[in-house]
């Protein structure tokens, strides 16, 4: 199945392909009845590394004296975060009360490859107050940052690690809470971290961690609660990844940790929180925790004609990304959603805050009276494997959960560690930790299927819907 995505592009039959060697880019040409389309795409290196620059997710501020600047440093496995971060930013710095400027720049855990960006990263590390890191997994380069991090840690005012291998979430430190003992018996966290083996890893059980919030304070010396306190906020508000959340986050984490606003009264709201997991729709009113509910909203809609609403009609079950809803960045997502519903295909879109998908599969795909499956076919839009995302993978138990379904269950990938146009370009093709992390292990669980459906505009980080996918819908449906 590699063989899918490990070449690119895909060659369509009204498909054509052009190089040109002198100018060193690439055209695609599309041409139908109704349209023509054209990409121009420039070729850049040869898929070792992604291309793109972390100085698109930059920005710096205009000074305004008096007004002291709060420098933000994040390093993240995907993109989704860089859009709604930097319309948090560019919010605070517009109308955010004259308290602070927010200068930030962003790294992909991948960029850090390269050893330049690696050199720029640690350079801006040199002057940040805040450092701010999740789902870093691959374990050289959780190396890497933990070891340009760690340089400067006693310095930053703040350090905040979500989601990541174990020692880059030692890194974590706010106020007198810190993780620096994490997985030790004298952690009052231990109890929450020692029986990893039996949950998908450290994704979930920080989502254990917010849970039981009380219970954690209850282990804490008072002196700490307040910073533990402020850190599960902070998991909060990152989880919950909109602008608002992102933007009540930095007021919260720069009014109580930066000297230079010490006295300064920032008010933020409490976090706006999202289900852990559900059913999502982009045209329902809300996220749904009842299939039920879901099925009887769907079949009430006005949008549909009755053929969508017959009970002949397949459906499909989608699996996706919370991350990508709750920031915004869901249009590949709603792409996929529409077009399947324009080819007479039900959809059940589910989705989990953590990285063990196989507890919402049953409780969502399955009627938990006949054991029977609501759906025809599972199609898994996250590229990653079932439990365990790009952590700890656990294929026993993704098994089990798809043997309780018995459909045919299929792996679509948005790429994550290329853009669009240098997966087009790359003589490598689909990248090999992507191929590693969303074919390779897909596989072992049973996921058939692996094709590319979505690709990172390399400006905003924002996925787009690819036209390949195209070829596989009406199978899907079938």
């Amino acid at each position: 199945m590699a063989s899918l995505v490990s070449s690119s592009p895909f060659t369509l039959p009204t498909t054509k392909y052009s190089f040109h060697p002198q100018k060193h880019t690439f055209t695609i040409s599309r041409s139908s009845s109704s349209y023509r389309n054209r990409i121009k795409c420039a070729v850049m290196g040869n898929g070792l590394f992604t291309q793109t620059t972390p100085e698109v997710r930059r920005i710096v501020p205009d000074r305004i004296q008096g007004v002291p600047v709060v420098k933000i440093v994040y390093v993240v496995l995907e993109a989704q975060y860089q859009s709604s971060l930097s319309a948090a930013v560019r919010s605070l710095n517009k109308t955010g009360g004259g308290f602070a400027s927010f200068e930030v720049v962003g790294y992909l855990v991948e960029e850090l490859r390269d050893e330049n960006t690696y050199q720029s990263f640690c350079k801006d590390l040199e002057d940040a107050n805040i450092f701010i890191g999740s789902l870093i997994f691959v374990e050289e380069l959780a190396v890497k940052v933990k070891n340009a991090v760690e340089v400067v840690r006693d310095r930053m005012d703040a350090v905040l690690v979500f989601p990541s291998m174990p020692e880059v979430m030692r890194l974590n430190k706010l106020g007198s809470f810190s993780m620096a003992q994490l997985g030790q018996s004298k952690s009052p966290l231990f109890q929450l971290f020692k029986n990893k083996k039996k949950s998908s890893g450290f994704a979930d059980n920080m989502l254990k961690l917010v849970r039981t919030l009380p219970k954690v304070l209850k282990y804490l010396p008072s002196d700490k609660a307040q910073d533990a306190r402020l850190y599960i906020l902070s998991l909060q508000f990152w989880l919950g990844g909109s602008p608002d959340n992102l933007i009540n986050f930095l007021k919260m984490i720069s009014g109580s940790y930066v000297p230079a606003l010490k006295g300064v009264k920032i008010e933020y709201s409490e976090p706006v929180l999202f289900l852990d997991s559900g059913i999502w729709h982009p045209l329902a009113p809300c996220m749904y925790d009842d299939v039920k509910e879901y099925l009887n909203w769907y079949d009430t809609r006005r949008d549909t004609n009755e053929k969508l609403k017959s009970d002949t009609a397949p459906v499909i079950g989608l699996v996706l990304q919370r991350s990508h809803i709750v920031t915004g960045d869901e249009g590949h997502y709603v792409a996929v959603i529409m077009e399947l519903e324009a080819r007479g295909a039900k959809v059940i879109p589910i989705f989990a805050g953590g990285l063990d998908f196989s507890g919402p599969v049953e409780k969502y795909f399955i009627n938990p009276i006949t054991k029977k499956p609501f759906i025809n076919s599972a199609v898994s839009l996250t590229g990653f494997a079932l439990v365990g995302g790009p952590a700890r993978q656990d294929h026993p138990k993704a098994v089990e959960a798809l043997m309780k379904l018995d459909v045919p269950y299929i792996v679509a990938l948005p790429l994550v560690f290329q853009t669009t146009e240098e997966w087009l370009n790359s003589t490598l093709g689909l990248h090999p930790i992507q191929v590693a992390l969303q074919v390779a292990l897909p596989e072992l669980d049973g996921g058939i299927e692996p094709i590319v459906f979505a690709g990172r505009d390399p400006r905003t980080g924002k996925c787009g819907f690819g036209y390949a996918l195209f070829m596989l819908l009406d199978a899907w449906i079938a």
